[in-house]
């Protein structure tokens, strides 16, 4: 089964895209760019809102064996 975590190996700064790029079988670039343009529409509030959650809820990925 695959879990959702947060990588240390490509991780920009707290791993949140790069553990959803390799969650999702993309290329962890393509999900920081997502993130980036959606950041725009959103009045710079709710994406950095959900990554924070997203900080602070999946866990990372040397932490769960």
């Amino acid at each position: 089964m695959k879990r959702l975590y947060r990588t240390e190996q490509d991780r920009k700064l707290t791993g949140v895209c790069g553990g959803l790029g390799k969650y999702l079988d993309i290329d962890p670039t393509v999900v920081r760019i997502i993130f980036v343009v959606l950041i725009i529409p959103t009045a710079f509030f709710v994406m950095p809102i959900a990554y924070l959650i997203g900080t602070l809820l999946i866990p990372n990925e040397g932490d769960v064996q």
